[in-house]
C-alpha cells in the first residue's frame, strides 16, 4: 500500500469511528512524536487550555499505516506533505476561514484548505565557523577545490536536488520550473555526480547532518535548522545558518472530519494562528510561524532563528513532490547504485 493510500485509510479510520463514539469528552489534539511535540505543547496546548477549554495533547504513531487503528482526535498535527492528499479525500474538515479570521491572517503557504499553519522548519547549509570562518552559500559548497573536506547531503531527492541546482545557478524562484523538464532534473544529477566523490550521505535520526558536522566527519552539510540552532544555544558548538536556499517546509493544524469537538477544534485553530502565540516559536524551538507578523519586534537573535524571518529562502512544492517523487525516488536510487 502507497504511503498515500495508507495516509487515506488512517484518516477514513478516524472519520468513521469518531462520530461512532461521539461523547463528551476533552478537545483532543495529536501530535508528532518526538522534536517538536513538547514544544507545540509549550506553544499552543498549555496557553489555549489556559483559556478554559480543557485539552487531551497526545502523541500520534508515526508511521502512517498505524493511523489505520486510531479514534477519537479532533484536531491533528499533519505534515505538508501528508495534508493535501487526506483534504482530498474528504478525511479533514475544510476550514471557515471566516470564522478563523481570515486567510490574510496567515502568510500565504500558511493557508490552505484544510490547513492552517503550524510552523516552519527548514533545511539549510551548515558549516562549523572554527574550521571554515567565512559564510558560504550553496555553489561554495560545490566548490571543494578552493574549500576542501567532506560534505554531507541527505539521501534523498527532496531537497537534494533543489540544491544540486541552486549550486548550478539556479535562480531560486526558478528550481521548481527547471525540475518539471526532463533538462533540468539531468542538469541537477550532472551537478550531484561532481560532488558524489566527497559526499557523507544522512538520513533523519540519530546520524542526520547535525551528528555528521559534530562529529567532524564533514565541513559542511545540508541540516535541519531547528537542530543547528538548538545545538548553538546548547553551547559548545559554533555552527553557521546559511538562509539563502534554505528549503522551509511548512506543518499544519487540521480538524479532524466529523469531529463531535468541532467548535473546540475551531476555537483551538483560531487560537493557534494568533501572531502572539507563534511569536514565541523561535525562542522556544527554533522553529518560524506562518502567522503574519509572528516575527515582528523580536530581537536579532530570535529572527536570526525563524526561517520565516529571512531572505531567499524557498518553499518546498509539496505539490511538485506529490507528483514527481516516486519517479524521482526511483531514479536516485539508481543513480546512487551507478
Amino acid at each position: 500500500m502507497t504511503l498515500r493510500a495508507h495516509l487515506a485509510a488512517g484518516f477514513l479510520a478516524l472519520a468513521l469511528l469518531g462520530p461512532a463514539t461521539a461523547r463528551a469528552r476533552d478537545l483532543t489534539v495529536a501530535l508528532p512524536a518526538g522534536e517538536p511535540g513538547p514544544a507545540l505543547r509549550h506553544v499552543f496546548i498549555a496557553p489555549f487550555a489556559a483559556t478554559g477549554v480543557k485539552v487531551d495533547a497526545l502523541t500520534r504513531p508515526a508511521a502512517p499505516e498505524a493511523l489505520r487503528t486510531a479514534a477519537g482526535w479532533d484536531v491533528v498535527a499533519v505534515s505538508g506533505a501528508d495534508l493535501q492528499p487526506a483534504c482530498q479525500a474528504g478525511l479533514l474538515e475544510k476550514l471557515d476561514w471566516a470564522a478563523l479570521g481570515g486567510r490574510d491572517r496567515m502568510l500565504p503557504q500558511g493557508a490552505t484548505e484544510c490547513g492552517l499553519g503550524a510552523f516552519a522548519r527548514a533545511t539549510v547549509l551548515s558549516w562549523d565557523r572554527g574550521k571554515f570562518p567565512g559564510t558560504p552559500g550553496w555553489q561554495e559548497f560545490w566548490d571543494i577545490a578552493r574549500v576542501p573536506g567532506k560534505r554531507g547531503l541527505r539521501r534523498a531527492p527532496r531537497g537534494t536536488l533543489e540544491i544540486a541546482l541552486l549550486a548550478d545557478g539556479v535562480a531560486p524562484g526558478e528550481v521548481y520550473r527547471a525540475l518539471r523538464s526532463d533538462d533540468g532534473v539531468a542538469r541537477a544529477f550532472r551537478r550531484l555526480d561532481q560532488l558524489s566523490p566527497y559526499v557523507v550521505w544522512w538520513t533523519p535520526g540519530a546520524r542526520d547532518g547535525l551528528h555528521l558536522l559534530a562529529s567532524g566527519e564533514v565541513l559542511m552539510t545540508s541540516a535541519d535548522s531547528p537542530a543547528v540552532v538548538l545545538a548553538d544555544r546548547g553551547g559548545g558548538h559554533n555552527f553557521g545558518v546559511q538562509w539563502a536556499g534554505g528549503l522551509v517546509e511548512a506543518e499544519y493544524w487540521a480538524i479532524v472530519k466529523g469531529t463531535p469537538n468541532q467548535a473546540d477544534a475551531q476555537r483551538f485553530l483560531a487560537f493557534a494562528g494568533e501572531a502572539k502565540v507563534q511569536a514565541r516559536l523561535p525562542e522556544v524551538a527554533a522553529l518560524g510561524g506562518l502567522a503574519r507578523g509572528a516575527n515582528d519586534g523580536l530581537p536579532p537573535e530570535l529572527l536570526a532563528a525563524s526561517p520565516t524571518a529571512n531572505a531567499g529562502t524557498i518553499f518546498v512544492d509539496e505539490a511538485f513532490w506529490r507528483d514527481n517523487g516516486e519517479k524521482l525516488q526511483g531514479r536516485f536510487d539508481a543513480w546512487l547504485a551507478h
